[in-house]
């Protein structure tokens, strides 16, 4: 699945969308490693333990077909650069087959505020609402990131839970996480 989207906001450039294969795990690696590095208040995951896995440890983030456990990694492509990825992850228990989790939301520094995240989310929703099982959306965003929050709240996510505390950064500050849901059959 690939598709050629309008050019960025503000560069021209044209944005490509395609779910990432093993062959993108190299480059999925250096994105998520500078985000995490740059901006340790906006994820779960700390950048120095990422740093020490190499690039084949993702491949739980591909979709099935491509020998991963998640619903897929949708990934935004720029002149050849991975310049943003979001993943979809899927609950396999019966009761909680109808709810799915957008993890690791994230656009490389030089290409925020031009549009790539709204691609990436539309994309993503898109797809889901076609899997017939999928009923509910969810995801966590740090309290703080209003760009984010704002992405998320023009798609139609709600909050419905607020975790203070939630994160512990380097420095000891805690960042809270906003936990936000989206209906997919409305």
């Amino acid at each position: 699945m690939s598709a050629s989207r309008p050019p960025l906001e503000s560069t021209g450039q044209p944005l490509t969308l395609r779910l990432l294969t093993e062959h993108d795990l190299p480059a999925y690696k250096r994105l998520r490693d500078a985000m995490l590095a740059a901006h340790e208040a906006a994820f779960t995951s700390d950048a120095a333990t990422e740093l020490q896995r190499d690039a084949a440890s993702y491949r739980h983030r591909l979709h099935p077909q491509a020998g991963g456990r998640a619903l897929f990694t949708l990934g935004a492509w720029v002149d050849g650069e991975l310049v943003g990825a979001l993943t979809c992850e899927h609950e396999s228990r019966l009761k909680v087959q109808h709810v799915t989790h957008l993890v690791g939301m994230m656009v490389a520094d030089a290409h925020q505020g031009r549009g790539v995240g709204r691609e990436l989310l539309g994309r993503a929703l898109d797809m889901l609402r076609r899997e017939p099982l999928l009923e509910t959306v969810t995801l966590s965003v740090s309290a703080g990131n209003t760009p984010a929050m704002a992405l998320y709240r023009r798609f139609g996510f709600t909050r419905y839970g607020h975790l203070p505390r939630a994160l512990r950064l380097s420095n000891g500050r805690y960042v809270a996480k906003d936990l936000m849901s989206l209906d997919l059959r409305a």
